[in-house]
């Protein structure tokens, strides 16, 4: 497949071409994979209605211990791969694995952009709990390259950790004849998107493609860059370098019977504020002194410098940010109102990332002017406006009559 310049980032062809807002939460159609029904309600309210009144979370964790005991093994050996940051989330379910289940996982590591302090603290302190880990931390020149490149076309540098981030623990599984990968909550359940994965135990790695790497694989990423990027050439890295950055083939996972992304959210009911107090009790997680930028929280997403944005570049490109992202979890979880959400929204949703700028900057090896130019870019003329030399939202979500 031939990409020309404009058009790589794929999944914004496929998003409605008016804005409307869920009637429940403060979620828009324009997030990508979500769908609205015809009250006027998205699908990860939805979502949410059939996991807090229609799951037996009793019989979903019979079907866990049966899962579990397929693959345990009685030899002292890793039976079950968790990809960790040493966050709440993977913090939760490596311990429940290991201390309720009596399961034996490896945690595994694809190492961020740029580790905050926070984030490399919980990282150390997830270990200390109690588990071997392996980090995997990725040619620095070609990272910061490839980083640069997916800002640039995609919008988003924090595209490149998520290549790793999901191929990785599947290429270790795979040397090492770990038949199950344990991630934490399935995204397409709780935030919203494929109705075909919400209620699934997994997810096959034949959907990696559309649903996380945003419609292109890495070779046909590493390709366009190759002949549009002057900063990225082949003396940048050899093939070894390439191999943690795209899965197994499907193949050889069949082959290897790896059915794909277990999710510990469809046998125990999901929640990240109980994760983070589990977490913090048994795992030795620190949330943020402050709250995060863009967003009134101070627990998720705390690991890597260019976190602030990736949330930043979500609300440039679809109009809604990382607030919009916590108040919707809120609302659906029944922690606040929607009209606290759209305060919480109007109140920091397009709050620009100053804390790591400087850092930012130097690790793209970008100019403030490129930087603007860059985020200029992927302003949709459905979402904003120019006014005065200023650019404005067209619509932004409201409070109910």
């Amino acid at each position: 497949m031939t990409f020309k310049r404009g058009n790589i980032e794929k999944q914004i062809q496929h998003i409605p071409k008016s804005v409307m807002w869920c009637k429940k939460c403060v979620n828009s159609n324009q997030r990508p994979r979500i769908i609205f029904d015809n009250e006027g309600i998205c699908s990860g309210c939805r979502n949410t209605e059939y996991k807090n009144n229609d799951i037996d979370w009793k019989l979903r964790e019979k079907e866990l211990i049966e899962l579990l005991d397929q693959h345990r093994r009685s030899d002292g050996q890793w039976d079950v791969i968790v990809p960790s940051s040493g966050g709440k989330d993977s913090g939760y379910v490596a311990h429940q694995l290991r201390y309720k289940y009596g399961m034996n996982p490896l945690t595994v590591t694809w190492s961020p952009l740029q580790y905050t302090d926070i984030g490399f603290q919980n990282f150390e302190s997830c270990i200390d709990a109690g588990f071997t880990n392996l980090l995997c931390t990725p040619n620095g020149r070609f990272q910061r390259k490839l980083a640069r490149l997916c800002f640039e076309e995609l919008g988003d540098a924090f595209h490149v950790f998520v290549l790793g981030q999901i191929s990785y623990p599947f290429q270790m599984a795979l040397k090492m004849g770990i038949k199950l990968v344990f991630y934490g909550e399935n995204g397409e359940a709780e935030y919203a998107g494929d109705p075909e994965y919400v209620d699934k135990p997994y997810k096959p790695s034949k959907e990696w493609v559309k649903q996380h790497f945003k419609g292109l694989t890495f070779r046909e990423l590493l390709d366009f860059g190759l002949k549009n990027k002057d900063y990225l050439s082949e003396y940048d890295f050899t093939e070894s370098d390439l191999i943690f950055y795209e899965p197994p083939s499907v193949e050889e996972l069949n082959a290897a019977g790896i059915l794909g992304k277990h999710f510990y959210s469809y046998y125990h009911k999901w929640s990240p504020q109980e994760n983070y107090y589990y977490a913090s009790e048994n795992a030795g997680f620190h949330a943020n002194p402050g709250r995060s930028e863009g967003t009134y929280s101070k627990y998720a997403s705390l690991d890597d410098k260019t976190d602030g944005f990736h949330y930043y570049m979500a609300f440039i490109k679809f109009g809604i940010g990382r607030a919009t992202a916590d108040a919707a979890n809120q609302i659906r979880n029944g922690t606040i109102t929607r009209d606290e959400g759209v305060d919480l929204v109007h109140q920091y949703d397009d709050e620009f990332p100053t804390r790591y700028l400087k850092e930012f900057l130097e690790y793209m090896e970008m100019d403030m002017n490129s930087l603007n130019k860059t985020i200029d870019k992927f302003r949709r003329a459905i979402i904003w406006k120019k006014t005065s030399g200023q650019w404005k939202l067209r619509q932004q979500v409201a409070k109910l009559k």
